[in-house]
């Protein structure tokens, strides 16, 4: 179901129980050296001129003998920082094990390999990049290409690494697999998911209450109602303000709306979950200190598994319950859970959401391209499906709806919540078009990305 991400520390493990190891790493530089030379080579057939820029650990020596493979294939390849002329660079400055801020003069070669509009061919990570964490301290180089060892490094995937990685490729050198703490989601996630089996009825095949809405967005609430029949829930109950219960009875078709007034409104909610295996909370639904006052209880209240997102998280604080939570926050909302300020949610996504799991107690999936789901025990799963054309509105909605119907089907919290935004980001790349895109289409596809 996951593919492993490893940090600095899983890597020396790893290479440490290769055969012989230390007196064998030359094997290994080898072997990594060789592997940078053939895909640059591949990916840039008609270069002939490689500028290779070596640090002076052992990622300088991957870059030194990835020039001389270079040159032995016919290539003009030095280690220089002379960098006029080339057609491609290979960084070789860092490997995975930094994790603090180049000396200036470092930082300034590094701005210099970005500045020249070269393609550049990282070894293992992009210098700069904490291969840990994905954060970056200052600077760090914008690679097209990445060639990694072994596996996957948590910095390659989890931003603001990610996003200096370019394309990613796995090279094999001959080192075992290992247990990490992270893991990238993938498609086989799905299989998790359970289907409509011929002795269901729509009260066995996942029973869900929607909550949320308010004038002029009753959208967000009727996009989560959808997204979560279209995820194979069989039964879904929508409770909004009496106010707005028209406008949801002419968008929705297939849901049981439920009205409630202001006076009754938890305990018309809470009656509804004796048809109901999960809970979602929050599109749509306002930000006044009666909904946060209204949050608060159900949330103190239900015995159900609730998916909290939205305008639920508005002034959120710690609850004690029995069942699973899930909050589905962006980086301003987590921001705001955590005191802090967007910036420094987005600039350390795996320890904000490692922390707002611990605070809250609760499983955290923290939206973005690089979707992170973690929960208290502080193990995360990154999903990094998602296509760009997911940044539009109502997207969140449909994911909410997406992973309280898997919760209402009995998958854990966790895996409930990565295997949502799996779902989520097939159907997205599923959708007809990409330029475009609007929720709506996402929902659409969800069907076929279960399939």
């Amino acid at each position: 179901m996951h593919e492993p991400l490893y940090t600095a520390d899983e890597m020396r493990e790893a290479e440490a129980r290769y055969p012989g190891y230390p007196a064998s790493a030359p094997e290994l530089m080898e072997r990594a050296g060789a592997a940078v030379a053939r895909e640059a080579m591949r990916a840039y057939p008609r270069a002939r001129r490689f500028a290779v820029v070596c640090g002076g650990g052992s990622n300088g020596g991957d870059g030194r003998i990835a020039a001389r493979v270079l040159r032995e294939a016919g290539r003009d390849a030095e280690e220089t920082t002379e960098l006029d002329g080339a057609d491609v660079i290979v960084d070789a400055l860092f490997g995975t094990g930094f994790h603090d801020e180049p000396r200036p003069e470092t930082a300034a070669l590094i701005e210099r390999i970005n500045a020249t509009g070269t393609p550049v061919v990282a070894v293992d990570i992009p210098s700069g990049v904490d291969g840990s964490t994905g954060e970056v301290a200052t600077v760090a180089v914008e690679a097209t290409l990445t060639v990694t060892f072994h596996g996957r490094k948590v910095g390659l995937v989890v931003a603001p690494g990610r996003f200096h990685a370019g394309r990613v490729v796995v090279a094999d050198i001959g080192l075992e697999a290992r247990p990490t703490r992270a893991a990238r989601a993938t498609e086989t996630l799905l299989r998790e998911v359970p289907r409509r089996a011929p002795h269901d009825s729509k009260f066995t095949a996942g029973r869900v209450v929607v909550v949320g809405g308010s004038p002029g967005m009753t959208g967000a609430v009727c996009l989560a109602a959808e997204a979560a029949l279209r995820a194979d829930a069989g039964y879904v109950t929508v409770a909004v303000p009496r106010a707005v219960l028209p406008v949801v009875e002419v968008r929705l078709l297939e849901p049981v709306k439920l009205p409630y007034d202001t006076e009754t409104a938890v305990e018309t909610i809470l009656a509804a979950e004796s048809r109901a295996d999960a809970m979602a909370i929050g599109p749509g639904l306002g930000r006044d200190a009666a909904v946060q006052s209204l949050v608060r209880e159900v949330l103190e209240r239900s015995p159900l598994p609730v998916v909290v997102d939205a305008d639920a998280l508005f002034g959120l604080e710690p609850v004690t319950r029995q069942a699973a939570t899930v909050l589905t926050p962006h980086s301003g909302e987590l921001a705001r859970l955590l005191g802090e300020t967007p910036a420094d949610v987005d600039a350390h996504r795996l320890s904000a959401a490692r922390r707002a799991a611990e605070r809250f107690s609760a499983v955290v999936l923290l939206k973005g391209a690089d979707t992170i789901v973690v929960g208290p025990a502080g193990d995360p799963v990154v999903c990094d499906l998602a296509p760009p054309s997911l940044a539009t509105a109502g997207s969140g909605d449909v994911l909410t709806g997406v992973i309280v119907s898997f919760l209402a089907k009995g998958l854990a919290a966790e895996v409930a919540a990565a295997a949502g935004a799996v779902a989520h980001g097939i159907a997205a790349s599923l959708a007809p078009a990409q330029a475009g895109l609007i929720a709506s289409d996402v929902v659409a596809a969800l069907p076929q990305a279960l399939a």
